[in-house]
């Protein structure tokens, strides 16, 4: 029987190394030798996931094996997720995400968004390249809690900025909590524009979320 610590590195080399068949195996011993699903998503397939996002932003990978990757991670999420604790949908806190206008680079945001999907958090994503007063639109219809916004593009952080300034026109900055991410953006810059927090990676946003909205 191999221990949790072997099962869980094998679950993220299988994501590195784009081994759907391993991955999926490597799950179903994991669940089978009784260690928790969220452990499995968190330090095993999103570790692994993160790990290939390095490798990609090094240069070393290109899309392709990225989405080869998320191929892998996706084959061990099938297996996991049905053994995530239960919440119901009223439960769940609401947060929308996307790519600022003007970007269209969406692995970062979908990694971020399957991270908070897994922790329990109900995510409408809007997808890449979406318009600013979006933001601002369906945080309106959905009641939203938060907003993770993402670019990895310096020409167009500035939306970021002003998605918060139209949030406050609309009379929405005070019941949402914003949260910015992607390559160029720093804690810093979160300071500036008044975001609520910065995050560098998938599991620091799933952190960071639960801090903002102080859920245990």
């Amino acid at each position: 029987m191999s221990s949790k610590e072997e099962l869980l590195k094998r679950l993220s080399d299988g994501v590195v190394d784009m081994e759907e068949d391993d991955v999926a195996e490597a799950a179903k011993e994991y669940l089978d030798a009784g260690y928790p699903a969220f452990d499995g998503i968190m330090e095993g397939l999103v570790d692994g996931m993160n790990r290939a996002s390095e490798l990609y932003e090094a240069e070393e990978y290109f899309v392709t094996d990225v989405l080869l990757c998320s191929d892998a991670m996706y084959a061990g999420l099938d297996i996991l997720r049905p053994y995530l604790p239960e919440t119901s949908n009223e439960e769940k806190v609401t947060g929308v995400i996307g790519v600022v206008e003007g970007d269209t680079h969406d692995i970062g945001k979908n990694l971020v968004k399957i991270m908070l999907e897994t922790a329990g958090f109900r995510m409408i994503d809007l997808g890449r390249d979406v318009p600013l007063d979006k933001f601002v639109e369906t945080v309106q219809e959905e009641n939203a809690d938060f907003i993770c916004l993402s670019t990895l593009m310096t020409t167009t952080m500035g939306g970021m900025e002003t998605v918060i300034k139209l949030l406050d026109e609309a009379g929405l900055r005070k019941k949402v909590k914003v949260m910015i991410g992607g390559g160029p953006i720093s804690q810093k810059y979160a300071d500036r524009i008044g975001a609520d927090g910065y995050s560098q990676n998938a599991v620091e946003a799933v952190k960071l979320a639960k801090r903002l909205l102080n859920i245990a």
